[in-house]
């Protein structure tokens, strides 16, 4: 054996970056395994039962799991693991969840002494009701998710086959055909009027469509929706700028369904609606937004999560919403950031089809079972690497730079603990001639300063003669910088983590991060997002992070970058 990987019985595998095979072994155990730790040697990934469980969901089964991890092995891998993998796997599937025409909802399993223990476990009193026979119980249909949430903590994943409501039918098509750019009904993304970057570039191999073309759905958005459809409920992962907005349309456009989607914002909820009027026959008076400024409630309703948590004296304000229709399909954009009262709210809409988006499955609250159990399982995925080689995202190229700090700093950071230890690294003053060089070796192209501290952003802004965009930016002066930043009359924005996502900037092509969220993968991944848009001159994105050497700076960017790492992506580290 000569392979690349090293696994061993406690689960974890063992990486060597530097072998010939690493980047083949690294892509054929993503769907299964997750990076941990990315020192420049040995990466570290780990096999958790959720992991095999999403990818059992996806369609991978334990003999394509051992095949791959005995194909890539350096040494005999361990029989134990490869036992656990079989129990593990084998675990999806036994118990189903069906819907009986005499007894409603039932828990189903051919393990009948399973059965007969779970009914007796304290955790799942008063989610059951009578016991059929051996092999079938009732279950109460509102404790439908909970259910399945409580399963799953004791190591015992649910398959949903008990179908959905319909809803409420409403016509929904694709419009192949665009009409002509600034046409009423039909926003163009690159006229500023807030179409998704993403679904715009849903086309073609060398960018989207222009005004009056004709476009189609691409194989892998296609493949997506069909699988989403076998399944009816459960998540879709695609990189950023890969069309998920278009996925979601076209979803709709299958189930002909009333629809509620959820998204982050509001500048979120106008792109989803710009887009669904270009790429579907509905019309202005079919939409809906359901926002902190408007609330309307059509047959396809946008509602952002803020406004559905919005809670006073203890009570939810817009539950009403989950009611007000009789929705057929509820979208979670961005499944990843879903706010956790959403979960709660979720458990109670099991009867509805449930479709989530998202570019990574990570979340740094822990929640994936949540998002596993309540959304549905991850149902198909294409890695990165596989879209960008086929010309549909940009390639991009990803460097960490390393800076310094000055002796001033170095004392005032050995003092200091917790967070004001990070916010002294992250926001030195160090940084601000490496960005400034950056920028200028990119003054041809369209360039991103991304941070997370405000007083460190509009310090930026000063040195590069830049506008600053953040939080605190009113709603119609952002729209204009973007607009702005799209014609090219801006060439270098300074933004906060509001552009994290939902930003459509499909020109960017140049992100320099100089402070994060601390350690957040997702975040890195929604940032590198921002400039993966294909170009028309095909050219390569360019990702730098500056980062304070031999600092809590560092470490957290080593974390940050390991999702993008799992996903293909190498770094080169320097020193500025």
């Amino acid at each position: 054996m000569t392979g690349p990987l090293v696994v061993q019985s406690d689960s974890t595998i063992l990486l060597e970056s530097g072998h010939p095979d690493a980047a083949e072994a690294a892509a054929a155990i993503a769907p299964f395994a997750q990076l941990a730790r990315t020192p420049e040697y040995i990466h570290t990934y780990t096999i958790t039962p959720l992991g095999l469980w999403n990818a059992r969901a996806s369609g991978h089964d334990a003999e394509s799991v051992i095949d791959t991890l005995l194909e890539y092995a350096k040494y005999p891998v361990p029989h134990e693991l490869l036992l656990e993998i079989v129990d593990l796997m084998d675990r999806f599937g036994v118990l189903v969840l069906t819907s009986s025409p005499v007894h409603g909802l039932v828990l189903e399993s051919s393990d009948t002494a399973l059965l007969e223990n779970l009914a007796e476990q304290p955790e799942l009193q008063g989610i059951f009701g009578t016991r059929i026979d051996p092999g079938t119980i009732e279950v109460y249909p509102s404790e439908r998710g909970e259910l399945k949430f409580r399963l799953l903590k004791l190591g015992h994943p649910v398959a949903d086959h008990a179908g959905y409501v319909d809803g409420e039918a409403h016509t929904i098509e694709l419009n192949y055909h665009e009409a002509p750019s600034g046409a009423a009904g039909s926003p163009d993304s690159r006229e500023g009027s807030g179409g998704s970057g993403e679904a715009h570039e849903s086309a073609g191999a060398a960018g989207g469509p222009s005004g009056g073309e004709e476009w189609r759905l691409r194989p892998y958005q296609e493949d997506a929706v069909q699988t989403f459809m076998r399944g009816e409920s459960g998540v879709v992962v695609l990189p950023c700028g890969a069309g998920k907005t278009i996925v979601g349309a076209a979803t709709m456009a299958q189930v002909r369904t009333t629809t509620l989607i959820l998204v982050t914002n509001s500048v979120s909820a106008k792109q989803w609606k710009a887009e669904l009027l270009r790429r579907t026959n509905l019309t202005e008076d079919e939409i809906g937004e359901y926002s902190g400024a408007v609330k309307e409630i059509r047959p396809v309703t946008i509602a952002t999560y803020q406004v559905l948590t919005t809670r006073r004296k203890g009570s939810y304000l817009h539950l009403e919403l989950l009611d007000a229709r009789d929705w057929g399909l509820v979208i979670y954009d961005e499944v990843h950031l879903l706010p956790a009262p959403v979960f709660r709210l979720t458990a109670g809409l099991q009867a509805r089809r449930r479709l989530g988006l998202t570019a990574t499955l990570v979340r740094e609250d822990g929640r994936e079972d949540e998002v596993f159990s309540l959304i549905g399982p991850k149902q198909f995925e294409v890695p990165w690497k596989e879209i960008e080689a086929a010309g549909y995202i940009a390639t991009a190229h990803c460097e960490e730079v390393r800076v310094r700090l000055d002796r001033s700093t170095r004392v005032a950071y050995a003092s200091a603990e917790g967070e004001d230890r990070y916010r002294l690294a992250a926001t030195s003053d160090v940084k601000l001639p490496v960005v400034r060089r950056l920028v200028e070796n990119h003054r041809d192209q369209q360039v991103l300063v991304i941070g997370q501290y405000l007083d460190q952003l509009e310090e930026l802004g000063e040195e590069l003669n830049a506008p600053v965009l953040t939080g605190k930016t009113g709603e119609a002066e952002r729209e204009r910088l973007y607009e702005a930043f799209r014609t090219g009359e801006i060439s270098v924005l300074v933004v906060s983590k509001v552009a994290n996502f939902s930003v459509d900037l499909p020109e960017a092509s140049v992100a320099i991060q100089v402070s994060g969220s601390f350690g957040s993968r997702q975040e890195e991944a929604q940032r590198l997002g921002r400039i993966l848009r294909p170009k028309e001159s095909r050219q390569a994105a360019s990702f730098y992070t500056v980062v304070a050497a031999e600092t809590v700076d560092e470490q957290f960017a080593g974390h940050r970058r390991r999702f993008l790492t799992e996903q293909g992506y190498s770094y080169t580290i320097s020193n500025a």
